[in-house]
């Protein structure tokens, strides 16, 4: 398993003025994000980024490279990317709002379970094995 701090806050993404028609989409992985996000934005190198993950540093560079493989051919191909949840162990307990698909973790003080950004009490919980 390979420690994921937050989920992508996002489900999916299309390319805008697709003339090839409806192609199979593209898995990313949340582990595969976690690895674009540290390296290519926190800019973290790979020993830094293996270790926050909890994995060597010979798997977190097998990991970044599909993500990045993943990430080229859906650019290229004009392929839709979808986040699934992978081989991931969340850092904290996370949710999803079926109103308004938010991704979220509520803290331990809060007494409540909603959705923070539209108040729905319809959330499911994301599991590490869904």
């Amino acid at each position: 398993m390979r420690k994921v701090v937050a989920p992508p806050g996002f489900r999916g993404y299309r390319p805008y003025g697709n003339r090839h028609g409806q192609r199979e989409h593209v898995e990313l992985l949340y582990e595969e994000y976690e690895a674009i996000k540290l390296a290519d934005y926190d800019l973290m190198n790979h020993l830094e980024a293996s270790r926050l993950m909890g994995v060597s540093r010979a798997t977190f560079a097998r990991v970044y490279e599909s993500a990045r493989r993943k990430i080229a051919r859906a650019l290229v191909e004009t392929r839709e990317i979808r986040s699934v949840f992978g081989n991931a162990r969340l850092d904290q307990s996370w949710f999803v709002c079926n109103a308004c698909h938010a991704r979220f973790n509520i803290p331990d003080n809060n007494i409540g379970h909603y959705c923070p950004l539209c108040k729905s009490e319809h959330i499911n919980s994301i599991h590490e094995n869904p």
